[in-house]
């Protein structure tokens, strides 16, 4: 899954450091070092020229995630994700002339045997066995034409590091890292990734995926507490959802809706692209269009997402399973670029970032009733409205509702008791500490400017952000918790160990 966005939220501090300029400056400079173009097709480019290595890492982020699927096609994205390394009509094949015919008699018999076994019990298990069987023999014999995992070989064989993709709720991303004398190799296989994919071991890879899925969810507590809190959290908003998907919609996903979803979210005009190394813009820009500028224009799905509605009462749920007790509990905020999103930032590292956070000190340190406590703002997506969380381990032998109760006490002196100027400023240099320290590389520049301009439409949020967290003061900070941190706009789950 993508990072959350409060990764990025401090990045502008990250800038100042990198560039050497003086903050008072930076946002006139860097509207001037980044480079940022719209091709005819819709396709972003921005490019941050920086000579510190002969390198350039790149991102490329398509605004579409989890949040984008059909209700009953859930883990379409992470799936596609998976799929995308499967190669292209000229890589990964020894003959595609005759690999492109098996493949579609494999789509067909695939599709067959899914119709069958939707039928439950009805089921002509004769002729699904049958199926199953030709399956698998289409299945080996196409193994014996393709060459597997061509793309990272190319990538390796050419010096790059960092190969790597993620699919969240709102965004999928691919990134790597090149000699800067490679750039044009990157173009042409992204391209061809964008413009002829080609879905090989589509069956065998949706297998892997529900493995993947029942150790990660079904057999790991964590997990299974975490997908069930957002269940609850989330009633209406496609958050509620997994974003590897539902198990009975995993087990059923078809290549057809898969290629259509590609079709209309891997758009040019869906799509972000972010360079930053050693590089020349304008030759870097002539490789983007000759190879990504052919790509014609889609007409992307205008479908509304459901908002969710004011949550007007406490929800609370409570898992058994064989592991330490753990607590989540969360509340509904909105997104960026509001206001309140800002200070929920400050709140965040006021709270529990580092050995002198407030919840460290009181829930750790002095009355012991935790082991660890972490707060996330932002979570689990940035597009649309998300929440702010709390996720604690108590401490043996204390409970769930002695850390909750402990946890409730510190949101209330929040809520009556202003922050002191000297804590505040405290935090606000930790902030930038913490990011200088975190993001001082090409590929953090490069992600950072990539994921603002997808999610917001304007990598410029970054040079007003150091701006907005200086200017809050104590009592915005106490109007927010004021607003947001209240029982009825509360979600609790909590894990127990079978008695």
């Amino acid at each position: 899954m993508d990072r959350n966005h409060k990764f990025y939220f401090i990045s502008s501090i990250v800038l100042v450091s990198l560039l050497l300029l003086p903050s008072c400056l930076f946002p006139y400079e860097l509207e001037n070092r980044v480079q940022a173009f719209t091709l005819k097709n819709g396709l972003r480019l921005l490019m941050l020229e920086r000579h510190l290595s002969p390198t350039v890492s790149i991102y490329i982020r398509y605004r579409s995630g989890a949040v984008d699927e059909r209700d009953g096609k859930t883990g379409t994205a992470h799936l596609l994700e998976h799929m995308m390394f499967k190669g292209t009509k000229t890589i990964g094949t020894k003959n595609y002339h005759r690999e492109e015919k098996l493949l579609l008699k494999i789509e067909q018999v695939g599709a067959a045997v899914d119709r069958e076994k939707k039928k439950g019990n009805s089921a002509d298990q004769a002729l699904l066995t049958q199926m199953t069987q030709q399956l698998k023999a289409l299945q080996k014999t196409h193994r014996r034409l393709m060459i597997s995992n061509e793309i990272d070989r190319l990538y390796t064989e050419q010096g790059a590091v960092g190969l790597n993709a993620s699919t969240g709720q709102d965004l999928t991303t691919y990134q790597v890292s090149i000699p800067s004398n490679r750039i044009e190799l990157w173009a042409r296989i992204e391209s061809d990734r964008m413009a002829n994919p080609v879905f090989r071991e589509f069956y065998t890879e949706r297998d892997v995926v529900m493995e993947e899925r029942r150790q990660r969810y079904e057999s790991d507590p964590d997990g299974k507490l975490l997908e069930l809190y957002l269940a609850t959290a989330f009633i209406a908003h496609p958050y509620r959802r997994p974003v590897i998907g539902w198990p009975s919609d995993l087990r059923f996903l078809d290549m057809a809706y898969m290629r259509n979803f590609f079709q209309k979210t891997h758009a040019p005009n869906n799509t972000v692209i972010a360079v930053v190394g050693d590089i020349r813009p304008s030759e870097v820009l002539r490789i983007v269009e000759k190879y990504f500028g052919r790509l014609p224009a889609q007409e992307l799905d205008p479908r509304p997402v459901t908002v969710e509605p004011v949550q007007s009462g406490e929800r609370r749920i409570e898992v058994l399973y064989a592991a330490d007790p753990k607590l989540i509990l969360g509340y509904h905020k909105p997104a960026p670029p509001a206001f309140d999103d800002y200070v929920f930032d400050l709140i965040e590292s006021l709270l529990t970032r580092g050995r002198t956070a407030r919840l460290f000190k009181t829930l750790i340190e002095e009355k012991r009733l935790a082991k660890s406590i972490q707060a996330h703002n932002g979570f689990p997506g940035a597009r649309y409205a998300n929440q702010f969380v709390f996720f604690t381990t108590p401490r043996h032998p204390h409970t769930n509702m002695e850390v909750e109760t402990a946890l409730a006490e510190e949101i209330e002196r929040l809520k009556n008791e202003p922050v002191s100027d000297e804590e505040l400023g405290k935090v606000k240099k930790q902030v930038r500490a913490d990011f200088i320290r975190g993001l001082d590389s090409n590929a953090g520049l490069a992600g950072m400017l990539s994921y603002y301009e997808a999610l917001l439409g304007d990598y410029h949020y970054l040079t007003g952000y150091a701006a907005a967290i200086d200017k809050i003061t104590p009592d915005d900070i106490r109007q927010t918790a004021r607003t947001y941190l209240i029982r009825e706009n509360r979600t609790v789950a909590a894990g127990v160990r079978k008695p």
